[in-house]
């Protein structure tokens, strides 16, 4: 696992949020078991407290679950799993619309953007 650290946010944020898209993306499956601390904090080379306090906030976003003497694995609830993919979603849309409103977009031109976009993807 390799993430480059913004200096602007803190490492276990970073570690959390790059946890969570491999839970979205389908990379880490509900049930999956997820590195302990050691080996997490040794691949990243960072802090062991640090890898800790991304699990307990994981575990306390019920994104994971600990297994007694077994480690962490995802959670198999699929609607958790659905709601942070929509709250990821919403933050990359906040930080789409918020960046074309600095270009001078307006809402119906924003929408016009995203659709011509997507048909143009869509080959179209």
């Amino acid at each position: 696992m390799t993430i480059e650290f913004d200096n602007n946010v803190p490492i276990y944020i970073q570690i959390m949020n790059y946890i969570k898209g491999e839970i979205v993306t389908g990379k880490l499956k509900p049930g999956d078991k997820i590195p302990s601390v050691r080996e997490l904090a040794s691949d990243l080379q960072i802090n062991p407290n640090t890898v800790q306090r991304t699990f307990q906030e994981l575990e306390r976003e019920m994104i994971v679950e600990t297994r007694r003497g077994m480690g962490r694995y995802v959670t198999s609830e699929e609607g958790r799993i659905m709601t942070i993919k929509k709250e990821m979603a919403k933050d990359v849309l906040d930080r789409f619309i918020r960046g074309m409103r600095e270009l001078g977009f307006q809402g119906e031109d924003i929408v016009a953007a995203v659709a011509d976009s997507v048909n143009h993807e869509d080959g179209e």
